[in-house]
């Protein structure tokens, strides 16, 4: 079976290009606002909230780990 290795470089940096991407769009539309349409609006809209919930995961999964290492600790100072 074949791994596949994930870091958090990696995926702080797959984030970062789709904040751009989007970034991108967003000005590309707001260039151009007398010929956009509602359906672009709420295409955009859809993409920032998958965004946000993208960053939301990221925050928690390091938020774990970084609750996992501090047992870890804490655990070693106990004994």
């Amino acid at each position: 079976m074949k791994m596949t290795t994930l870091s958090f470089t990696s995926l702080i940096k797959a984030y970062k290009n789709l904040q751009s991407g989007l970034m991108s769009q967003v000005k590309k539309l707001a260039s151009k606002m007398c010929q956009a349409n509602p359906g672009q609006f709420i295409l955009l809209q859809f993409q920032m909230s998958q965004i946000t919930q993208v960053g939301e995961s990221i925050s928690n999964v390091i938020s774990q780990v970084n609750t996992v290492i501090s047992n870890a600790i804490r655990n070693q100072k106990t004994q």
